[in-house]
């Protein structure tokens, strides 16, 4: 037996009889290859990257053919595994019907782990635009997907945007399965769960839950997965989206749900209960539940010494602390409290602002504006003009500006410093939050002074200590009576110390599995 090839493409154009866009994809195929042929066609909107090969078995005079989606689909495989195993006389010996080639094709035929049959238009649409291959028999009202999804994909690589001295260089790609085997690789246990969802009228795109069972609180993996199926959009092209959609408050200038390029991280996070969601053509993980302190935590925290890590995250606060109000202080201090200045700098401060054309509040507005020019561009750019850009720009125009007598030489180390300071959040998000509320608090000074400052942040930590990420507390484990949460907060415990999963997210006390007892 052979197969008798007609090597042509199916027409693109519109010819013979019209079919008529069905109202829903719910309809089946029928008995006829042309029709489901010019069916799928049609629905696609005769696209020009859809490949139709048509061949015929020889022996039975059977008309078949194949239906896939150029650039999705791996050129390779579908000649070995599909065509070239078409042409193996063994498997279609003693063949007499339509039927029964077309249930040994289904059973022997084709040497691929993925094969099914289907009938249903919408779910046939559905697995060829995912890169799968259809195959169509003549006389037969339902066709088989075979697997044969391949595409150009950016390899494993370090992440750019969360940079470490010690730990793993590998980071998540734009493939959602490279994701996920990223994280299997860190987490071989059975109890790993991976709920799948798709998301997006027109986009369809794979949303996936990973999440420990037995770890995770059901509560808040259910929450969540109500919470992604009330979702109506008609597409989904980063995380970014499922982030607005699903976090509790999402006019709040804060992040309420962390994301990472980091399988390292991520796979921490499933480890002490939380979920992982993984959406396709992104390399960002979001993680929920969050709380505040994870913004200020980097991973490597946990690759060095617990004196070191507890250094680093207490400068980092420090910095957070400094980002936000420093420009705001400055103001306050040179504005209405001259006498909480020493004397000596307050004369250095008022002869550096001699000839000053404007006030503090209009100096700092006018810095900082540069200031996020100057950074925005540096981000646009391409990557070596970027940093010349950002480097060159700042030291030129801070320097023109204070010989100009624009600005004084005090506000240009202020917005320095709290540019720098901005840098050492692990968090861009989080760094971004601050900056954000850093304006205000400089509106504030310039009209109350000092009193104005603690009122604004006052109110934002009244409006932090209201926010929840799925029913935990923003400021937990603050907020938690539980003395073991407080061992992995701004200093960090030795390892030897921290005997349970922190208990705001997993709602339970749960051990460490392999805890090693102090020596001492």
């Amino acid at each position: 037996m052979f197969i008798r090839r007609t090597n042509r493409r199916e027409n693109k154009q519109h010819s013979g009889q019209e079919l008529s866009q069905p109202e829903n994809l719910n309809q089946l195929l029928t008995n006829d290859l042309d029709t489901n042929l010019k069916m799928v066609n049609h629905i696609m909107g005769y696209a020009s990257d859809i490949i139709v090969r048509k061949f015929t078995f020889s022996s039975l005079e059977v008309k078949a053919a194949i239906i896939t989606i150029k650039g999705l689909s791996e050129r390779e495989l579908i000649n070995e595994q599909v065509l070239a195993a078409l042409t193996q006389d063994v498997h279609f010996a003693n063949i007499s019907n339509n039927r029964q080639l077309f249930k040994q094709i289904n059973q022997r035929g084709i040497p691929n782990i993925f094969v099914k049959e289907e009938a249903n238009v919408g779910n046939i649409i559905a697995e060829l635009i995912t890169g799968n291959t259809i195959f169509f028999m003549d006389g037969i009202d339902s066709a088989l997907i075979i697997g044969s999804q391949g595409w150009k994909e950016r390899s494993v690589s370090e992440p750019m945007s969360e940079n470490v001295v010690r730990g793993p260089r590998d980071g998540f790609t734009e493939s959602i399965d490279t994701n996920t085997a990223l994280i299997r690789r860190r987490i071989k246990s059975p109890d790993l769960r991976i709920d799948e969802f798709n998301i997006g009228k027109q986009t369809k795109t794979t949303v996936l839950l990973l999440y420990i069972n037995g770890t995770a609180r059901e509560a808040i993996v259910n929450e969540l997965k109500e919470r992604l199926l009330k979702i109506k959009i008609d597409g989904i092209l980063e995380s970014g989206y499922i982030e607005e959609l699903i976090e509790d408050n999402p006019r709040s200038p804060f992040p309420q749900i962390d994301h990472s390029e980091r399988p390292d991280k991520v796979s921490a996070a499933i480890l002490e209960g939380r979920i992982a969601i993984v959406v396709d053509n992104t390399p960002f993980v979001l993680i929920v539940p969050t709380v505040f302190l994870q913004f200020i935590q980097s991973p490597e925290d946990y690759y060095e010494r617990f004196y070191v890590a507890s250094l680093t995250r207490i400068v980092r606060v420090a910095a957070y602390f400094i980002s936000i109000i420093l420009p705001a202080l400055y103001i306050a201090l040179t504005s209405f409290h001259q006498e909480m200045i020493p004397t000596p700098l307050a004369l250095s401060i008022a002869a550096s602002r001699e000839g000053i054309p404007f006030p503090s509040i209009g100096e700092a507005f006018l810095m900082e504006a540069t200031f996020e020019i100057l950074r925005e561009a540096g981000l646009r750019l391409p990557k070596q003009a970027g940093q010349a850009v950002s480097i060159v720009g700042g030291l030129v125009i801070g320097q023109a500006a204070v010989q100009a007598g624009i600005v004084s030489q005090a506000m240009v180390i202020v917005v320095a410093l709290t540019g720098i300071s901005s840098y050492a959040i692990p968090a861009y998000n989080a760094a971004a939050a601050g900056r954000l509320i850093r304006f205000p608090l400089m509106l504030i000074a310039s009209v109350l002074g000092l009193p104005g400052i603690l009122a604004g942040l006052t109110i934002i930590l009244i409006h932090l200590s209201g926010l929840r990420s799925f029913g935990v507390n923003f400021l937990d484990p603050f907020t938690s009576p539980d003395e073991d949460q407080l061992k992995d907060t701004v200093v960090r415990a030795p390892w030897q110390g921290m005997f349970h999963l922190p208990g705001n997210i997993t709602g339970k006390k749960v051990p460490r599995v392999g805890n090693v007892p102090n020596p001492s």
